[in-house]
């Protein structure tokens, strides 16, 4: 009997047959089912069956990473299965996260895109959810160079990062049509849904099956990704979605080997000598997306790797113990809410709180923690004598000696014999020696608070907890809101705690301030407020007012208004969530209609204010035109000065019984706690003593240096490098939000310090694009602040009140704009209170120009303090000096000369012309090895830093001796 095996036609006395070549199926042989099963990301038994014909006579897979990873409930709807025409016409996608555990490259979430016609899928890995629309964008920019096919349609959730206005604009110009779920209805968008659930099983079991530490989830879900898209799929007939898009390309280019297992990759470093060893110990984590080869981590380098020369111990774990597969690296409470027993003086009955007494059930427990030895319980598992064949997945065979041990897991670099050390402790840089007892004991005790960085943390602890109580019950007997049904025409904002602590003149603590914030950057213009103008101290005025106390020697006194903003009036219609944590007994579902202005509402620093200066201007005191949260009242007796930044008050005089009769009157009108002599305000801490008022951020430093690691950094001597121009060309930096948070944190700190005002100022100038040099410039910031932390500014009594300023310009200094830079300073009584760095509206055509253009800006600043001070009674002997070290600047300002080069000037440069002949000002000549605006010009050198803080009244006390 005959039968065809074949086609083909002659040639040349030969037949050739018409066959189709197979690629990569030696990639797929193996030796042993369970390995294959292993090595392809633990698929299920029908694709199995499909692969390798042995799978047939078995009718499961009783593999315990799989029951650990894959564990889920039954559907009970049926699905329909429309695909779509053509690949891309449909792209689904969902965002996971956040992830309880920072991947190793500090990735927290990843988003997927799903082709709908070949089901191929993609997935990229972010730090912060607001990086999808720069991954959505490349994502489309791939498919339309690689396929020459738009995205057409994109179907996903109502997440709020798929409703940015970027990526409504990026839709909208690319034609690209934006299907959203419905709410509360994950359905809708069930084939990514499906698709997350999918790539997290296989993720987990590869973790579950060598037991590989959490922080390499990333990896295991790229490398889920990598197999699910070249294992065949129900949906699409049997095919794989890697071959309905690339028909011609072979699935595996390398062979799959078991993730998580144990490798050697050839060592590459040419220092590398004969009788070093020729490979390094690794773990296997996937494959490469852009190589051909393995990707690997070494642990003692704390580096990928990524090579085709690795050899694999695939039966080998990366670690032997399996314990770890259900730990976590945090503590996950699960609390009950109901009122606690021990809580002294609650009144209000109808809040429940979190106990915060250990819960009964911990979701996860934290890694280091002192482990029970005692054997492990092993479950008895029976099978049936007769029935159908299974195969068992066996316990992972123990790991060599020499491997990474459980409790190391989290620590993928190599561990060091000895003690760690630092090059530059912060100790050689920061002594208290030279303070009083006093000082140090309130240095170290703001120094040794710590503040709850969240409302479950508060609540843990019996302190903070009652302070959030008492918040609660100030605000029920204010009357500041009602419980009622949000209106279906209104939207309610949501509000947060925040936490602070209040400290005694001695430096204990006096209480632990909880307070209830409501989030006002959701409200609407015209709709929950309008008007919000509202004045605040400027700090100036807070440092002139410093600057009288130390030349009149006056007392400095300190009050603080609890719960000030209740005290406002609120007019408009505005709902509010309840507060995290505190939920109404039998009022789930309402919420806060507000009767009171609360912190963080737009419309509450007015409606305050409003009130506060209507009652202190009862008792007398007069509001300062320059400032209006100045006032002033002047009797027979002296003079009483009040200054107020929000609810924050300090007040000093020659008028010590006015003082006292300020302070009971401000007593009975709010509820004010004396806070004795001023210690610290604002973040500033105000040490004083026979010498005179020191003013630093020392604290604020500290916290600073730590929270961007560059506590234990070599300290350098200047602000900024010296003969370098940032310029905005260069690469981007990758955290443009870090960028702008740390800058504007800076910014608050030049507020003490002049010496970095200049440096402060340059990098402010690209918060919008931030490159790496201008991220270098700010951490060059960093480690001059490690190397003078506690520096400040010190105000002592001269003996005179003259005003002086000193003005400079840095002519065309910007590589941009070619614009120029004025920096100027003004001195009162001898004590520097104000100084500022800024650069130049317009381009000057000459030195003398610049010059001249900071001269007009620093006569504003003396003609504004000289009328400060004029309304709170104080001569200051006129004409205040105005330095310079331009000899044409200071001609053009005493004369109507070179009108060739100061016609096209603006018109309110010449204010400083006008003041000069009323007297009110006088200019002089000063060498420019004494200017004193220099330092707020130019980078210079750690010399002339010094030379110039030193000037300027700039002292460390807290220096070592």
């Amino acid at each position: 009997m005959k039968h065809t095996i074949g086609q083909g036609h002659e040639s040349g006395g030969l037949y050739i047959l018409d066959t189709s070549i197979t690629k990569g199926i030696s990639c797929l042989g193996v030796g042993n089912l369970l390995e294959a099963h292993y090595r392809l990301g633990h698929p299920s038994l029908s694709l199995m069956k499909q692969l390798y014909r042995q799978f047939n006579k078995v009718s499961s897979i009783q593999c315990e990473s799989c029951e650990f990873a894959k564990h889920h409930r039954t559907s009970l709807s049926p699905r329909l299965n429309k695909r779509a025409n053509a690949p891309f016409d449909l792209v689904h996608t969902d965002v996971w996260g956040a992830c309880p555990v920072v991947s190793k490259p500090g990735f927290k979430y990843f988003v997927t895109f799903v082709d709908d016609y070949s089901r191929m899928t993609w997935v990229y890995f972010m730090k912060r959810r607001s990086e999808l629309f720069t991954h959505f964008s490349a994502f489309c920019a791939e498919i339309k160079t690689q396929f020459n096919v738009p995205v057409r349609v994109l179907r996903g959730d109502n997440a709020q990062e798929y409703l940015s206005a970027p990526f409504k604009s990026f839709m909208l110009q690319h034609g690209i049509i934006h299907q959203t779920s419905c709410v509360d209805t994950p359905p809708q968008n069930g084939v990514a849904e499906r698709k997350n659930r999918h790539l997290l099983e296989t993720a987990r079991a590869l973790l579950f099956q060598m037991n590989v530490p959490k922080q390499f989830w990333a990896d295991a879900v790229s490398t889920s990704c990598f197999l699910i898209n070249r294992m065949s799929s129900s949906v699409l007939d049997g095919k794989t979605p890697y071959q309905c898009l690339f028909p011609n390309k072979e699935l595996f280019p390398i062979p799959p080997k078991i993730f998580g297992c144990t490798c050697f990759v050839r060592d590459v470093n040419p220092h590398r000598t004969k009788l070093d060893p020729k490979s390094l110990k690794c773990i296997f984590l996937g494959y490469s997306r852009v190589q051909k080869g393995y990707r690997c981590f070494c642990p003692s380098t704390g580096r990928y790797l990524i090579s085709i020369d690795v050899s694999f111990h695939e039966n080998t774990p990366f670690s032997s113990s399996k314990t770890d597969i259900h730990e976590d690296t945090d503590e996950i409470l699960i609390y009950t809410v109901t009122i606690p027993e021990t809580t002294p003086s609650v009144t209000m009955s109808n809040v429940t709180v979190p106990d915060p007494r250990p819960p009964v059930h911990l979701v996860y427990t934290r890694r280091h923690k002192a482990q029970d030895h005692s054997p492990p319980v092993t479950p008895v598992i029976t099978y049936p004598d007769t029935g159908p064949t299974s195969i068992s997945c066996p316990e992972p065979v123990p790991a060599s000696s020499d491997l990474v041990s459980t409790s190391d897991l989290d620590l993928p670099i190599a561990l060091r014999k000895g003690t760690w050390s630092c090059t530059h402790p912060i100790s050689s840089f920061v002594s208290y020696s030279q303070l009083s007892p006093a000082s140090c004991s309130f240095v170290a005790s703001i120094d040794s608070i710590s503040v709850p960085k969240s409302v479950k943390e508060a609540l843990a602890h019996p302190e903070w907890r009652h302070a959030m109580v008492e918040e609660m019950n100030a605000l029920d007997l204010n009357g500041t809101w009602d419980l009622v049904y949000l209106p279906s025409w209104k939207k309610s904002i949501g509000c947060k705690w925040v936490f602070a602590v209040k400290v005694n003149p001695d430096g204990s603590v006096a209480r632990l301030k909880a307070r209830l914030v409501a989030k006002g950057y959701a409200q609407t213009y015209g709709v929950d407020y309008s008007d919000t103008f509202s004045p605040v101290a400027k700090l100036t005025s807070v440092r002139l007012l410093i600057s009288l106390a130390a030349t009149h020697d006056w007392h400095l006194h300190q009050l603080d208004i609890k719960n000030a903003f209740l005290h406002g009036d609120l007019q408009e219609e505005v709902y509010m969530e309840q507060p995290p944590g505190f939920v109404a007994q039998g009022e789930y579902g309402k919420v806060c209609r507000l009767r009171k202005s609360l912190y963080g509402l737009k419309q509450s620093p007015r409606a305050w204010f409003g009130k506060f200066s209507q009652s202190i201007e009862r008792f007398g005191m007069i509001k300062g035109q320059s400032d209006h949260s100045v006032f002033c009242r002047k009797t027979k007796a002296g003079i009483t000065l009040l200054v107020v930044y929000v609810d924050d008050i300090v007040i000093t005089g020659s008028d010590t019984a006015g003082i006292l009769a300020l302070k009971n009157f401000l007593h009975s009108q709010f509820q004010t706690k004396d806070l004795g002599s001023l210690k610290y305000f604002l973040g500033i801490e105000v040490t004083r003593s026979k010498k005179g008022i020191f003013l630093s951020q020392r604290k604020y430093v500290l916290d600073l240096l730590t929270e961007t690691g560059k506590l234990g950094a070599k300290p350098n001597t200047t602000p900024m490098v010296p003969n370098v121009q940032l310029t905005s060309e260069g690469i981007p930096f990758e955290d443009p939000e870090r960028y702008r948070r740390l800058v504007g944190k800076l910014n608050y700190l030049a507020v003490t310090r002049p010496d970095i005002a200049y440096s402060v100022s340059v990098v402010s100038q690209y918060m919008s694009s931030p490159t790496v040099d201008h991220w270098n410039a700010v951490e060059h910031i960093l480690c001059y602040l490690k190397g003078t932390p506690g520096r400040g500014i010190v105000y002592q009594n001269h003996d005179h009140m003259r005003i002086e300023c000193f003005a400079d310009a840095d002519w065309a200094g910007s590589k941009d704009d070619r614009r120029s830079t004025s920096g100027y300073c003004v001195f009162v009584g001898g004590n520097l209170v104000f100084w500022k760095s800024k650069k130049q509206n317009v381009v000057s055509r000459s030195s003398a120009e610049s010059e001249y253009r900071a001269m007009a800006q620093s006569a504003c600043e003396i003609i504004w303090i000289n009328h400060l001070l004029s309304e709170i009674g104080l001569k200051t002997p006129m004409p205040a000096k105005l330095w310079c070290d331009n000899q044409a600047a200071i001609h053009i300002a005493n004369n109507p000369v070179f009108h060739e080069r100061t016609k096209h000037i603006e018109v309110d440069c010449h204010f400083v012309r006008e003041k000069i002949q009323q007297g009110l000002i006088s200019t002089g000549y000063v060498k420019t090895g004494e200017q004193l605006g220099d330092l707020f010009t130019k980078a210079l050198n750690g010399i002339r830093v010094g030379y110039l803080c030193n000037k300027l009244g700039m002292i460390n006390i807290y220096a070592p001796t």
